[in-house]
């Protein structure tokens, strides 16, 4: 008998469970959750999608929906996400002090507002903006919302700029240039606030990103600006800010038509200062007006918090800008969101001056460290390819001589093309020749049996004919925990490769090997014979 496909599990369970004769509190389909254990006493069952009439107490709605919430994946082994998953024990506790305060609520929480100017001012300094007082920027819920604060303002001064001039600002319109490879926030912002979103092919020759020569293709006098990503989320590359901002210094020069930069530095903003200080992509660069970070990804926080900043306070223009007067106090508000938690800003804080500058660095470097151990392993195997280059050394140094005297230094990371700890790779052309009916998508399902999460998807337009695995390195993703990763990895890949089927490469998830595994292991054969039961031998 052939299984339906079209079973319906609630359906199933609905006409499954008992039927007493007294009466159940019902949701709307019928399906609810049965009393979880420690309510042993007078508790109905509770519907699912209907509010119940009678609440449950505070200790068995806990176990209720603690025990749903352990279904969800492990964030130490989520090597998907960027997010961070992890904060020292007194930063949880600052953070359940303050976790009932609104930022918005200036008058009320006046030094939780001095903590943000504060929060600003740092970022505004590390990022060398001329003058951190005269800096402006906000906290935000994330890099999208920042993302487009920053669209925003370059919009309104391309409006004001156009008014001025007696040009139209609907006909043709104004347009934002990025990378195909943009994140998606970037696009919503060109969605969400009618502005073209011209994007710019990416190539093998490009390094997966925006390539500024291209991009000029793309600019004409309706361009509102150039976004630049510092750090891609394919494979982690930074695009080149300096050379961007250098095309557009020429093309201002022939046309007097001035194009600006917002970088998005939503990962790369909190990595670049600490592991690259000498690189040029932040306001050193007369042409960038703006830029955002992440503080809840490489700024070791929470998620939650997200930051923007504005070279100086003419760069935000004065109508997105919003004067409150009905809290008790005259307060200004320029983010997409009113009400908001305070306790992300002041985990961010917590951050500043418990790590400093110099714990960031050590953090950061860790992080390259672990990322450029992982590359290098994975390109050894033979079965695969990196596509990340942060394990690559600088083009400069590629044909120097203290490489061919074998003085390169390793550990120095100026040594190394600047990146995210990222690590995207995909199968070597000479396994996929061998392995022709392999499929890359089966390691990234056959790695979650394992409790990995790590994603397998297409490159970005005109390249998504590739698709390749990515690895963020976050300071959790310890030199042991790469270990373990890649012993799963090479048992997942070489038993797929053996068997040319998911369904058999099933029985690679047995056991679980690591690069340490011989240690201590007895030998087959070092147990007493079988006596039948259970207790078979090793």
């Amino acid at each position: 008998m052939v299984l339906s496909k079209h079973l319906n599990a609630e359906s199933l369970i609905k006409a499954a469970r008992d039927h007493p004769s007294r009466k159940h509190v019902q949701s709307s389909n019928g399906h609810q959750i049965v009393h979880p254990y420690g309510a042993r006493y007078g508790t109905e069952p509770i519907p699912k999608y209907k509010l119940p009439r009678k609440g449950t107490d505070a200790e068995a709605t806990y176990q209720l929906v603690h025990d749903e919430l352990t279904l969800d994946g492990t964030p130490a082994l989520n090597l998907a996400s960027f997010v961070h998953t992890w904060m020292p024990k007194q930063a949880d506790q600052l953070m359940m002090e303050n976790i009932s305060k609104n930022l918005i609520d200036q008058d009320e929480y006046p030094m939780t507002q001095v903590i943000h100017t504060r929060c600003v001012s740092i970022l505004a300094d590390l990022w060398h903006a001329p003058s951190a007082h005269s800096a402006i920027g906000t906290a935000t819920t994330g890099s999208s919302e920042a993302i487009q604060l920053g669209g925003l303002a370059m919009k309104r001064l391309w409006q004001e700029k156009r008014k001025a001039a007696g040009k139209s600002i609907h006909e043709p319109g104004p347009n934002i240039v990025m990378g195909a490879n943009a994140q998606v926030a970037l696009e919503k912002f060109a969605r969400y606030f009618d502005v073209e979103a011209r994007l710019v092919p990416i190539s093998e020759e490009s390094h997966y990103r925006l390539d500024p020569k291209k991009a000029m293709q793309y600019v004409d006098e309706n361009t509102i600006g150039v976004y630049v990503i510092l750090g891609s989320t394919y494979t982690g590359h930074y695009e080149p800010v300096e050379e961007m901002a250098a095309l557009l210094d020429e093309y201002e020069k022939k046309t007097g038509i001035s194009v600006p930069i917002h970088v998005d530095g939503a990962s790369g903003g909190f990595i670049a200062p600490f592991a690259t200080p000498n690189l040029k992509w932040d306001f050193r660069i007369p042409r960038v007006v703006s830029i955002n970070t992440s503080g809840h990804k490489f700024g070791l926080s929470y998620v939650g918090v997200g930051w923007v900043v504005w070279r100086s306070k003419e760069l935000l223009p004065k109508d997105l800008i919003f004067e409150l007067h009905y809290l008790g106090s005259v307060e200004y508000s320029f983010s997409l969101n009113f009400s908001r938690p305070a306790h992300p800003i002041i985990a961010q804080y917590f951050n500043f001056v418990h790590l400093g500058y110099e714990g960031y660095k050590a953090v950061a470097l860790d992080d390259l460290v672990n990322a450029r151990l992982l590359s290098r392993a994975l390109e050894k195997t033979g079965l695969f390819v990196v596509l990340s280059d942060i394990h690559r050394p600088k083009e400069s140094l590629l044909s120097s001589a203290s490489q061919s005297v074998g003085t390169f230094d390793e550990e120095n990371v100026e040594n190394y093309r600047p990146g995210l700890p990222v690590v995207s790779f995909r199968f070597s052309d000479a396994f996929k020749a061998q392995n022709p009916d392999v499929q890359q998508v089966w390691v990234q399902t056959l790695l979650r049996a394992k409790g990995w999460i790590v994603p397998n998807y297409e490159l970005a337009p005109d390249l998504e004919d590739v698709q390749i695995l990515r690895v963020v390195v976050r300071e959790s993703v310890s030199a042991v925990m790469i270990d373990r990763l890649l012993a799963d990895i090479i048992e997942v890949t070489e038993n797929l490769a053996k068997t040319d089927s998911p369904m058999h490469a099933l029985n690679t998830l047995q056991q679980r090997k690591t690069v340490e595994g011989h240690h201590g292991k007895l030998e087959e054969g070092s147990g007493s014979k079988s006596s039948g039961t259970y207790a078979k031998q090793c």
